[in-house]
């Protein structure tokens, strides 16, 4: 094992005592995970059994002398959280997880990748008992596990107190080739080593093997050299050689400065007589004759398929006994803290709940109408307003706190040396951005949030997706929002930006028209448990006054009527989003004055919108009233939904370019005299009909 001179003494290992691994009964375990993941995917006649048989002893010595878990309950908040980044192996994480103990009945290994089953393709969070995170997209799961970590430590320096270590657990993840080659890695493995999350420890499965053939076409980097300028420990095994492993893992565990790299060097598709080392044990089956000589060199028997012998699940029962007790103990530890410190025991159950505290809402700000702000300077206003009443909301920005006003003022900054900070810089680091998010929200207890300017969401989109899909509450704090953004020019103008982010199913958008709507917004933002991305400007817009206009607290059901008559059918309908919703309102006023009855809808929400019964979105958009006119500064992309056959749009189908705002808006159409005049058109073409 390669490893430093220099190690540290003050960490225990949590390793269980017992026989050096390697025992008979280890290999029988480590054949068992192999037999399961070539029956499993031999029968679905899909998947990938190359990782999973190349990593079955780095991952049984991991799971079974060093997690700290308990199945009888995957959600114990102080278990070690595993992660599967390589997650094509997904069969390595279910054989465990059934030999554990999880929840994960042999039936539904045999049904592997099929309809109905808990046990799909990649790993699904939610869905299979033991999951931690929705893992598959390459890199993601490596930036996760960075999050949770940085909660861990967090939490640990929030609630902690002498003599109870109530948080006090481990990052463990697996992570291939392939996750270290994505950009994410790279990213997320920085502000890892920078902040030196020693609890964070990745076994890499070094098995120099990649889809298209050997690592030696597209990945020659010296790997180690790489990871120690980052800042990690790294140690060099034989991933085979259990053993081997465990010396590792304790090495791992006492370091105490930086994150761990323990590069397993394994053969893929460990045993195939034909396919080991090759790039055909990747993907696809091994084949039923490869799966019969790959059993008869291992000594196992070919019937029955999926076969746990006695023995296996004999220790894995007293493994569970361990597992439970380690649980029990734990337990006994936060009941004489709630004890000695019942106020933080209380905030304890309350932020791993997920709960937000009573009256939160009440130190939300309101803003003066007739005021000019920002409605990005607004969010700042907000987040700063209600931080000292949400005690484990942290975030930050991509080095553009001070444009994206995300920075709490009165805070300090979280680093290597001071984990109770609250403002967390991610550096120009989008992609990793994204992933540590997802990782603060699926570690639990942390309501996260991470800014930069909209047109860079283009980075995070993969994050964001797996946000949705796992519908964790993250919240994304995207300025900059329109073409509005002037001299800049086109490449930090956005314009298709935000159709793409409504295009991603269970994220809810909000495009807010003023401060008071963007209080609003962060209210519902806060209040959901799915990802919400918040569009906000650089420029100043009018707070509207609502003495005359509907409240701002509408903004949580989507679109509402903002003036006009909600009893008298309009001539027309004028929808818009952000900042030209006081446009909107000025075109209505002047068409008043022509004697064309114009409804302004306020529509900071498609999806909100979508949420509310049938006869609240009849009442906002009467079927009756077929003239309806869009205002967006962004592609019209989706807007035919709500205008309807005789609908229009002024939107922006073209990159912008570098101006001054107010001769952007003059260019591109969005003057109130432009609103006027496509209205009337529209109403003396729909007379002369």
């Amino acid at each position: 094992m390669r490893h430093d001179k220099k190690r540290n003494q003050g960490a225990n290992s949590l390793a269980v005592d017992g026989p050096k691994p390697g025992s008979k009964l280890d290999r029988t375990i480590v054949n068992t995970i192999r037999a399961l993941v070539m029956d499993a995917v031999q029968k679905a006649n899909s998947g990938h059994p190359g990782m999973p048989m190349g990593m079955a002893e780095a991952a049984y010595v991991l799971w079974s002398r060093f997690l700290k878990h308990n199945p009888a309950n995957p959600r114990w908040p102080e278990r070690d959280r595993f992660v599967l980044s390589a997650g094509h192996g997904s069969m390595l994480l279910y054989s465990l997880f059934h030999l554990s103990g999880y929840d994960l009945p042999l039936s539904q290994l045999k049904s592997f990748r099929q309809w109905g089953s808990i046990t799909p393709g990649h790993p699904e969070y939610g869905l299979t008992p033991g999951v931690e995170t929705t893992t598959g997209p390459l890199g993601q799961g490596f930036a996760n596990g960075v999050g949770m970590a940085i909660a861990e430590r967090f939490l640990a320096q929030l609630f902690n107190r002498h003599g109870y270590p109530i948080v006090d657990h481990y990052t463990y993840g697996i992570v291939s080739d392939g996750d270290l080659m994505e950009g994410i890695s790279h990213e997320a493995a920085s502000i890892a080593g920078h902040l030196g999350l020693s609890k964070l420890i990745y076994l890499y499965d070094d098995n120099r093997i990649s889809i298209e053939g050997s690592t030696t076409l597209t990945f020659t980097e010296d790997v180690t050299k790489r990871f120690e300028a980052y800042g990690w420990l790294v140690l060099e095994v034989d991933g085979h050689d259990m053993q081997a492993v465990a010396e590792a893992l304790r090495w791992a565990q006492r370091e105490l400065r930086r994150p761990t790299l323990i590069r397993c060097h394994t053969h893929i598709a460990k045993g195939s007589p034909n396919k080991q080392d090759t790039a055909a044990a990747h993907g696809e089956p091994l084949g039923e004759e490869e799966v019969r000589l790959t059993k008869e060199k291992m000594g196992w028997p070919l019937e029955p398929t999926f076969l746990v012998p006695q023995a296996v699940r004999d220790y894995f029962e007293e493994r569970r006994v361990a597992w439970a007790a380690e649980e029990a103990q734990w337990q006994k530890l936060f009941s004489k803290y709630a004890t000695a410190h019942p106020d933080l025991a209380n905030l304890w159950r309350q932020v791993m709940a997920g709960q937000l505290p009573e009256g939160w809402t009440e130190h939300l700000p309101t803003f003066k109408a007739g005021d000019w702000i920002a409605t990005r300077s607004a969010s700042g206003k907000v987040l700063n307003a209600i931080a000292a009443h949400l005690p484990t909301l942290i975030g930050g920005s991509a080095d553009l706190a001070p444009s994206n006003k995300t920075y709490l003022t009165g805070y300090s900054s979280l680093s290597k040396d001071d984990f109770s900070g609250r403002n967390l810089h991610f550096g120009v680091r989008e992609h990793a951005m994204g992933g540590i998010l997802n990782g603060l929200a699926l570690h639990g207890g942390i309501i996260p949030y991470g800014g930069t300017f909209l047109v860079f969401s283009d980075y995070m989109r993969p994050s964001i997706r797996l946000a949705a899909m796992m519908n964790l509450p993250v919240i994304y704090v995207f300025t900059h929002d329109s073409i509005f953004v002037g001299e800049d020019g086109p490449t930090h103008q956005p314009v298709e930006q935000l159709a793409a982010l409504r295009a991603i199913p269970g994220l809810v958008v909000i495009r807010p028209a003023d401060a008071n709507e963007t209080a609003v917004a962060w209210r519902v933002a806060l209040e959901r448990r799915g990802p919400v991305a918040l569009l906000l400007t650089r420029q100043k817009l009018p707070v509207l006054d609502r003495s005359s206009l509907a409240s701002a607290e509408r903004v949580a059901r989507g679109a509402y009527i903002l003036t006009g008559s909600e009893l008298e059918a309009p001539d027309l309908i004028i929808l818009a989003s952000g900042s030209e919703v006081h446009l909107a309102l000025g075109a209505a006023s002047e068409l008043g004055s022509k004697r064309i009855r114009a409804r302004v809808v306020s529509f900071p929400s498609w999806e909100l919108f979508e949420e509310q019964p049938q006869s609240y979105k009849e009442g906002v958009l009467p079927t009756s009233v077929s003239l309806r006119l869009g205002l967006e500064a962004a592609v019209d992309q989706g807007w035919e939904r709500y205008l309807g056959p005789q609908g229009r749009m002024i939107s922006i189908e073209r990159f912008g370019a570098s101006a001054p705002y107010e001769v952007l808006a003059e260019k591109f159409g969005f003057k109130i005299s432009d609103i006027v005049s496509k209205a009337e058109a529209m109403v003396s073409t729909s007379e002369a009909r």
